[in-house]
């Protein structure tokens, strides 16, 4: 399996629209290119080094949990079949074919819709502190991932600079209106639900994820990527105890890695040894081979 590592894009004759940390979008007039690179975020700072096969594993990942939940709510996705692709993107195959995507032009919505089904990360930081998260209260006495009592919602602010600040779902509704608040927390709920039932299923545990809405013609739809190592912790099944941190398919290897590190997770960030890039990438693989039965990336 071949793999070009890509950092950066660079598509000199397309607008750029915007930079994320993961993704080079481009603006194709009534609809976006999104491209899915090879670098790596934590604690929102974009690393140094990139991950081989990431940026398509995100892409491919994506496309399969779009197509899984069509019939629960619209998306953004027009095609990432390169072949399908305008006239004027062939000739950028090496740098697009297999990790990118053609999707609608939307009006994002400004809220990152967190869904937790286990108690890891910000949520056991804040859990520890409040017995709550996000203004859902716990149980007292739960452990370091242990499966909550119900799945919760957590939204948190969209930030591009610096850190996303968990809010509650008044928060929200006062950003978005009641209605549309009440509507992200549910479908956000009811896509968890089912992936993390199908995943359970290929030996995985979707302890939390992420997802993003915008709005199509005044019609609420699912963008940006979607159940993939990098917006959720996947843990391997046979391998899951609560009490402590649990092995992972997602970049928390990486976030362990520089947690052990003296760094103040502000940037510059510090360059990850081959060691880790390589136990990285084989954790997305083993990830996208689970999840979609395939054992070849296109």
């Amino acid at each position: 399996m071949e793999n070009n590592l890509i950092l950066k894009t660079g598509l000199k004759d397309l607008p750029l629209f915007r930079t994320g940390k993961v993704r080079d979008v481009y603006d194709l007039g009534d609809r976006l290119l999104i491209v899915s690179t090879d670098r790596i975020s934590c604690f929102d700072v974009v690393l140094p080094s990139g991950i081989p096969f990431k940026g398509r594993v995100l892409n491919q990942i994506s496309v399969f949990w779009f197509d899984f939940i069509k019939d629960m709510i619209g998306h953004h996705l027009v095609t990432a079949d390169f072949d399908n692709f305008p006239e004027p993107l062939k000739k950028y195959r090496a740098s697009l074919a297999g990790r990118s995507m053609v999707v609608l032009k939307t009006r994002p919505l400004p809220v990152e819709c967190v869904v937790r089904g286990y108690l890891s990360g910000s949520g056991w930081k804040e859990y520890r502190k409040t017995h709550s998260i996000c203004g859902n209260p716990l149980p007292e006495g739960l452990k370091e991932s242990e499966k909550l009592p119900e799945v919760i919602f957590t939204p948190s602010t969209k930030e591009d600079v610096g850190h996303d600040q968990n809010i509650d779902q008044k928060h929200v509704e006062g950003l978005i209106g009641s209605e549309l608040a009440l509507s992200l927390k549910n479908i956000s709920i009811a896509i968890y639900k089912r992936a993390a039932d199908y995943a359970l299923g290929k030996g995985i545990i979707i302890a939390d994820t992420k997802f993003e809405f915008g709005l199509h013609e005044d019609r609420l739809v699912l963008i940006d990527e979607v159940l993939t190592p990098d917006s959720s912790r996947f843990w391997p099944l046979d391998q899951y105890r609560a009490g402590g941190s649990c092995p992972s398919f997602d970049k928390q290897f990486v976030r362990d890695y520089l947690e052990s590190l003296d760094w103040d997770k502000n940037p510059p960030a510090p360059a990850l040894p081959d060691k880790v890039i390589n136990a990285t990438t084989e954790k997305y693989l083993e990830a996208y081979r689970r999840l979609t039965g395939r054992t070849d990336l296109l």
